[in-house]
């Protein structure tokens, strides 16, 4: 194709996109999930047609695996928000109107009336918000549902269709990002999802043996901690420690700390990271929580995958530069010694 072609259609290709970005811009985050977890699928399906299971029924199963999973934490969030529900205000109502903290000779008490009310409100008017996105959310899970199916179908025709208006020379950039786009969306959804469901599985007991109220809850909670980069269910554990020493019972706290700490915030990293961190990114936790929470501030719940994805390429381009201008310098080098 001559360049001048490939300019001129891969301008009016682009020109079309920010048109449709305009016009359904309400579902562009949806779009944007369904795109990145084809991607990420690919491998799935390839796994399957070398089973001599047929290219359609093959889309069709791995559709079905990613939409299940994407159903999950909805599902857990509406446990959560409904059934857990009656609890969470009837705990926020029986507190009492201050509270004293009396330890070692130190003493000081806590207004708490001003911020039960506002707590109670908050909670209600998350769950009317949910109630009401739930209709608009189930046609947002077919469409997902929808566009996985289609570009896992046809995914060869839609990597060469992004390819084509790439120059050859270029096709190694190309190569390099993405390949660190699949190992940080790798990160994002597999690894962190694993390690959640191990962490649901291993603070169950832990909260059942420490006695609390509500353990299945709590261990639900503990598993959607584990997605916020670094701080992760360790947020939990020092709000329920916080709450246990504020009533006094300080060895409940301190084995909170303790227990809840080494098995629930820290053995689920330990035990399972190491073990599917091969093909992930590597990208530092510093910089993942940047992309995470920059990224979550800004675009909302779908910066979560974005966030870090953006600074995953962001990093990758800069160390090819790097690359590139130490291979210049190099050969620079080279011709002023020859």
């Amino acid at each position: 194709m001559p360049p001048q072609r490939r300019h001129v259609l891969t301008a009016t290709a682009l020109l079309l996109f920010a048109i449709a970005g305009l016009v359904l811009h309400k579902v562009l985050g949806t779009v944007f999930l369904a795109i990145t977890v084809a991607y990420l699928l690919v491998p799935a399906q390839r796994v399957l047609l070398e089973r001599d299971v047929h290219e359609w029924w093959a889309a069709v199963a791995v559709t079905t695996g990613a939409t299940l999973a994407a159903l999950l934490p909805i599902s857990g969030a509406t446990y959560l928000l409904t059934v857990r529900l009656g609890p969470v205000l009837g705990f926020l109502t029986d507190l009492p109107d201050e509270i004293t903290i009396a330890q070692y000779g130190f003493s000081h008490t806590f207004a708490l009336a001003d911020l039960v009310d506002p707590a109670i409100a908050a909670v209600r008017q998350l769950v009317i918000a949910v109630a009401s996105a739930l209709p608009v959310l189930s046609l947002k899970v077919t469409l997902f549902a929808i566009i996985v199916f289609a570009l896992l179908l046809k995914h060869g025709a839609a990597e060469d269709a992004l390819i084509a208006p790439i120059p050859g020379r270029y096709h190694d950039i190309v190569d390099a990002l993405a390949t660190r786009a699949r190992g940080t969306l790798y990160a994002i959804y597999v690894l962190q999802a694993a390690t959640a469901l191990g962490t649901f599985v291993i603070a169950l007991p832990v909260f059942l043996l420490l006695g609390y109220e509500f353990p299945f809850t709590l261990a639900l909670v503990a598993a959607v901690l584990q997605f916020i980069p670094i701080v992760g269910p360790s947020i939990l554990i020092g709000i329920l420690a916080l709450w246990k020493f504020a009533i006094g019972d300080v060895t409940s706290a301190l084995l909170l700390v303790v227990l809840g700490g080494f098995f629930i915030a820290w053995l689920p990293d330990v035990l399972i990271r190491p073990r599917l961190s091969r093909r992930t990114a590597r990208l530092p936790g510093s910089l993942y929580f940047i992309g995470f929470t920059g990224g979550l501030l800004t675009l909302g719940p779908i910066g979560v995958v974005a966030g870090p994805l953006a600074i995953a390429l962001a990093v990758t381009a800069m160390d090819l530069l790097g690359d590139e201008d130490g291979s210049r310098q190099s050969k620079l080098d080279a011709s002023d010694d020859a």
